[in-house]
């Protein structure tokens, strides 16, 4: 319990140029590999591909346009105008090897650019989706706050799910896709190195990293382009 305790105090703080992420995440990681599937005699719902190419490698993001329309357009948006080229993921919790996340987003501007308007928020209870090992979700302070900044799981954090039955801020955070090549490359960034002394002016001192892994292309990828694993 402290340990959730613990995380749920760091969700609820401020991210470095953006909102940030709140609520309660458990404490024991179960393996997954992304979402809920569809029923066997349903389609699969509509996705639509993004790789990240990174200082660390290449992450390729699954995004469900489908389900969560709202959320991915909104993402599309920043992807389509290279607003995450130059951008850096520059944070993480690494409670345990199988079990944290890491944050990403843009945390400066190019002159002449600005940020579109925050996205209405998608709730889980909605979409159908969970937060699992890979799932990708944006970061937010209130509803209807998100704009760039996203996180990226580690361990079963389907805490993070809207929970309609609990106190407070129960609408959880907007999980719109998964990794599926990758995750290689965001344990590797979840594991770097962490600032002795960044945060600490706003509340996330100790997650901080203290090399954010600069994010160096966002695009959309046809399927036949997908990122092969290493050998």
């Amino acid at each position: 319990m402290r340990k959730q305790a613990l995380i749920f105090a760091a969700l609820m703080l401020g991210a470095v140029h953006g909102p940030a992420m709140a609520q309660d995440v458990p404490a024991t990681p179960v393996e997954s590999t992304g979402q809920a599937s569809s029923p066997p005699d349903q389609p699969k719902p509509a996705t639509v591909l993004v790789t990240l190419q990174t200082a660390e490698g290449p992450i390729v993001l699954e995004l469900e346009k489908e389900r969560a329309p709202v959320t991915t357009a909104n993402f599309l948006r920043y992807v389509d105008a290279k607003l995450y080229d130059g951008a850096t993921f520059y944070r993480a919790i690494n409670t345990a090897p199988d079990f944290g996340l890491v944050q990403g987003g843009i945390t400066q501007l190019k002159p002449g650019q600005k940020l579109f308007p925050p996205v209405a928020h998608e709730p889980t209870t909605k979409t159908g989706l969970s937060h699992r090992t890979g799932t990708v979700s944006m970061a937010r302070r209130e509803e209807g706050s998100a704009r760039t900044d996203f996180f990226i799981t580690v361990g079963d954090m389907s805490s993070l799910d809207a929970h309609p039955e609990n106190p407070g801020d129960n609408s959880g955070f907007a999980a719109f896709g998964h990794v599926v090549e990758g995750m290689d490359v965001i344990l590797k960034i979840k594991e770097a190195p962490i600032s002795p002394t960044l945060g600490a002016d706003n509340g996330m001192q100790g997650q901080m990293l203290a090399t954010p892994v600069k994010i160096v292309t966002a695009r959309r990828t046809p399927p036949q382009a997908q990122a092969k694993p290493a050998p």
